[in-house]
């Protein structure tokens, strides 16, 4: 594998999400590949004002916050790492929009229109698991935020998830889905660097 790719890692809270994309970026360095982790939202002031507020700003305030702050991640960040010829691992991308934002109001062609215009990933890998697992995860982490804490959010953002996958397909977005219901971390992030280097070989 030679050039720059964009790879995404969506998925509920609680699912392991983060600890994948971890693992799949020391994955491809052991393989002697230059990788550039990031996240959304983005460790901007922007972006940090987006992820610390999720108490203070809902709907179409945080829907826009999100866009904007994704937006200058893109333009100050992501691109040139991609210029460079490296690997992006992007913890939340696009995927995590439609399901936190239709989440909280806002219709997802509504969702869409903000984002549309950033640069789409050439693989977004979203993590899934049953709800019961990932249930059983976030009462032994706790909850990092409302959506976590709402009732039923657990239910209704795995199934937003699968909704977002179908959506982005139907846009011409490279998606793979992952389920991490019974498989451990590491396997499940063996299994994207194993979508990625595929991406690869059909010419992504």
């Amino acid at each position: 594998m030679s050039g720059g790719r964009f790879i995404t890692l969506d998925g509920p809270g609680g699912v392991g999400k983060s600890t994948v994309a971890a693992a799949v970026v020391e994955l491809l360095r052991a393989e002697g590949l230059p990788v550039y982790a990031t996240r959304e939202p983005s460790d901007s002031p922007l972006g940090n004002l987006a992820r610390h507020g999720t108490d203070e700003y809902r709907g179409m305030s945080m829907a826009c916050l999100i866009a904007a702050d994704r937006y200058r991640h893109v333009e100050q960040e992501i691109r040139p790492a991609l210029a460079r010829g490296e690997i992006v691992v992007c913890d939340r991308y696009v995927p995590s929009s439609l399901v936190l934002q239709v989440m909280d109001g806002v219709p997802r062609d509504v969702v869409w229109e903000l984002n549309r215009h950033a640069d789409m990933p050439d693989l977004a890998v979203i993590v899934n698991a049953r709800e019961d697992v990932i249930t059983k995860r976030l009462e032994a982490r706790g909850t990092h935020s409302r959506y976590e804490r709402e009732e039923r959010g657990t239910q209704r953002e795995c199934a937003h998830y699968y909704e977002a996958a179908r959506f982005l397909m139907a846009a011409g977005v490279r998606v793979v889905q992952m389920d991490a219901s019974t498989a451990e971390a590491e396997d499940v992030a063996r299994a994207v660097v194993a979508a990625i280097t595929e991406s690869w070989t059909r010419g992504a």
